[in-house]
């Protein structure tokens, strides 16, 4: 497929790919060269999709099943409700060698699995095979949610998990390795076309809103819904709070564009499990890794 458009920085007015030294001002810096273009964007048309994940199937191959009787390759999902039995997820953590700014925490299971609270998953693809980054929030029996990111292909659905969300024909997540940050993440692919609505990836040290306004100004979409998970380093909330901690993992659990400006309110939890919950304050929340968006543009959904 052809390749996503690509915006480099000075095509959307945001500061250019930082300097080493900015990188270890913000505690994060990835061991590969920065990527000129920061922001990769495939416009799409976009529609609806609807439905249930059935008991005794894994979550990956239930969404993919949707998206397939759908006609889509790739979108998003929000899960909401329902269990898993058996249940893995994993939280961020930091890295013990230089090979990557960041890791993974080792994979939970808990004894009597989970019921979802919220999630969001991106639909796409890796090695050929169909795959979902999720992220989100579960209760696990403790005094508060946990949160993370669900190993999909390890979760059992146990009981209906009930999900909505959106697809396109035209384009797709799909996982390729990155030379900046050496991890393989999602990237949009597919024909860019003039359908109101977007598929993004966001790279390291870009602010979540600017970057996600900034291509809905190049594409025209003044008003639209945004969904999306991703990592932010020490997210911060209008109203002053948020977590200090420079790795965490992010699920947009509602998202606008109104008259072009984003608002976003997240769930976001860090290496320690504290789990924290509001609305980004705009120009101090950078990407830490990586952040995958589908913004669906109100303005008309186009054909998909």
């Amino acid at each position: 497929m052809p390749p996503a458009l690509q915006i480099a920085a000075a095509d959307i007015s945001l500061a250019p790919p930082m300097a080493p030294a900015q990188d270890v001002l913000s505690g994060i810096r990835h061991p590969g060269r920065p990527a000129d273009a920061r922001v990769e964007a495939v416009e799409t048309g976009i529609v609806p999709i609807v439905g249930s994940l059935r008991v005794g199937h894994d979550v990956t191959s239930e969404v993919h099943r949707l998206f397939r009787e759908a006609g889509c390759r790739g979108g998003v999902v929000q899960l909401q409700g329902g269990r898993c039995q058996p249940f893995q997820f994993v939280g961020p953590a930091y890295a013990s060698d230089d090979v990557h700014a960041v890791w993974y925490s080792t994979a939970r299971a808990p004894a009597d699995g989970a019921a979802i609270a919220a999630a969001t998953a991106i639909v796409g693809w890796r090695d050929g095979a169909p795959f979902l980054h999720c992220h989100g929030t579960w209760d696990i029996g403790g005094a508060a949610l946990a949160a993370g990111h669900m190993l999909t292909s390890d979760s059992i659905v146990s009981e209906p998990i009930a999900i909505t969300g959106f697809g396109t024909r035209t384009a797709c997540f799909e996982s390729l390795p990155d030379e900046e940050t050496n991890f393989t993440l999602y990237t949009p692919r597919g024909d860019s076309m003039a359908g109101g609505s977007l598929l993004l990836r966001l790279r390291p040290h870009e602010d979540l809103c600017g970057a996600i306004e900034a291509a809905c100004r190049r594409h025209g979409i003044a008003s639209a819904l945004v969904y999306g998970i991703g990592s932010l380093i020490s997210p911060r909330f209008e109203d002053g709070e948020g977590l200090a901690c420079r790795v965490t993992e992010i699920a947009i659990e509602r998202g606008v564009i109104s008259d072009g400006v984003a608002h976003l309110d997240i769930a976001a939890v860090d290496v320690d499990g504290t789990v924290r919950n509001g609305r980004v304050r705009r120009g101090e929340n950078p990407v830490c890794v990586t952040f995958e968006l589908v913004v669906v543009g109100l303005g008309g959904w186009g054909r998909a």
